[in-house]
């Protein structure tokens, strides 16, 4: 049996995870625009340069992809929000505008070719098989928890009702989100974007 030289370690040992990275993030930003079901293998190989016969080196089918896709995207999703929410400490609502905002440039950049993956395999769901669901479920969860977190600093600064039940219109904030993202892109505008989150703004800080 052939042994490993001293020095640095194999190049197929130290690229594994590097090479595994840039199939998470092809996955990443292709299932942003197509359908889970209606993107093959070899389409992510190929935007990466990976060998066909390799992916089952790195994942042990199509659905396990799928389940660290999502994995990755939330943890690249929830590393976003935190930024965004936190770039205002004193004006926490500052924060979600922010948050708005860079989504909306992103939606423009890709003219509207890109939405929410988490959104896009919830469109799925029929077809899909029944590991996504917890997972997907999770995401909203850990996105809403960080956004319920917000508006409560907001209630402390006394910037909106301290009546407000930041859980659930942290909650009714996603709901909103995506549906507002799905007609943006088929609209192939942000206005859909922008109204909705001037509108949740809005409810929050109108004087009652």
């Amino acid at each position: 049996m052939q042994q490993n030289r001293r020095g640095r370690p194999p190049k197929s040992a130290r690229n594994f995870d590097d090479t595994k990275e840039a199939l998470l993030l092809a996955g990443m930003a292709i299932l942003t625009e197509r359908g889970f079901n209606t993107v093959g293998i070899e389409m992510i190989l190929k935007r990466v340069g990976v060998p066909k016969g390799s992916f089952y080196h790195y994942f042990k089918n199509k659905d396990d992809f799928g389940l660290q896709v999502i994995e990755r995207y939330d943890q690249y999703f929830c590393a976003k929000l935190r930024r965004c929410l936190a770039s205002s400490p004193t004006q926490p609502l500052a924060g979600i505008s922010t948050f708005v905002q860079e989504a909306i440039d992103g939606m423009e950049k890709y003219r509207f070719s890109r939405g929410c993956l988490i959104g896009n395999f919830g469109q799925e769901m029929p077809i899909l098989a029944e590991s996504f669901k917890v997972p997907l479920a999770q995401c909203l969860k850990n996105w809403t928890s960080m956004l319920a977190h917000n508006l409560e600093q907001a209630k402390v600064l006394r910037l909106i009702s301290e009546e407000t039940d930041c859980l659930q219109q942290a909650e009714f904030f996603w709901i909103g989100w995506e549906g507002a993202i799905l007609t943006a892109k088929v609209m192939q505008s942000s206005s859909p974007m922008q109204k909705f989150a001037d509108g949740f703004i809005h409810q929050l800080t109108v004087k009652r």
